[in-house]
């Protein structure tokens, strides 16, 4: 085992990167590659190393991952097999106008064995996502045992009074009332699209650490990039395995 990944117990999948939002909050910038994982390179990665190190998490996210359902759900499935015990979905909930694919999305994610989805709604999503497609895919998932809940976006803070923080509120309001609970969510972090357009309420006189940064000697959490990038190689050229134990800071 690599030392620098003794601790390594969560996987994670940029399922793609393209978006049905254009968020002028999103660390990641402008959404424009329409790249997307092989679902059989994922989940073939998600069993290898399970037998090599002690994952207890899975988690897929984008971009909009549920552009490719398939492949959440051949993940999520693949984990479920090996008994990891958390599985988890990161989504805005908009990726069809038809109710009936909505339903039926929300169906094959339902028994493909994820049993964690954080909706990511708040007033820099519902910008340009219509709130009605995601209440409509909130209402299929929530009628199932799986912990779901609502992941918003806070500028500065939570309790920061600001238009956005005060529109958030109100949209998180809705889904109070649907008996949805709140996750505690994240506070905006000064990168791509918000530091393009936000940059007036962030200190830029302070230099700000991403609250996602891994400790490069001390991984516990793998990311592989929609293109299959993972930890400076790339799965589609070189064995996951051997990449694991070539890793060094």
């Amino acid at each position: 085992m690599n030392r620098y990944l003794k601790n390594l117990n969560r996987i994670e999948f940029i399922v793609t990167m393209a978006c049905t939002g254009k968020c002028k909050h999103c660390s990641q910038g402008d959404h424009n590659s329409t790249d997307n994982i092989d679902k059989s390179l994922a989940a073939d990665a998600v069993r290898r190393i399970a037998e090599e190190y002690p994952i207890s998490s899975v988690m897929t996210f984008g971009g909009e991952p549920l552009l490719f359902p398939e492949t959440v759900c051949e993940i999520h499935k693949t984990a479920k097999e090996l008994k990891i015990p958390q599985r988890q979905l990161i989504t805005n909930g908009y990726f069809s106008k038809n109710t009936d694919k909505i339903n039926l999305v929300a169906k094959q994610i339902i028994e493909s064995g994820v049993n964690e989805i954080l909706l990511s709604v708040d007033a820099f999503h519902q910008e340009t996502i219509p709130l009605e497609y995601v209440l409509e895919f909130a209402k299929a998932v929530n009628t199932s045992d799986i912990s779901f809940k609502v992941q918003p976006a806070w500028l500065v803070s939570s309790d920061a009074d600001n238009p956005y923080n005060s529109k958030t509120k109100e949209i998180l309001a809705v889904f109070k009332h649907m008996g949805i609970e709140m996750n505690q969510g994240n506070v905006i972090f000064p990168s791509g699209n918000a530091l393009k357009y936000l940059s007036e309420y962030f200190d830029m006189s302070q230099k700000s650490k991403s609250p996602y940064d891994e400790d490069p000697s001390d991984i516990r959490a793998i990311c592989f990039s929609a293109d299959g990038g993972i930890l400076g190689s790339n799965a589609y050229k070189k064995d996951i395995i051997k990449i694991l134990s070539d890793y060094a800071p």
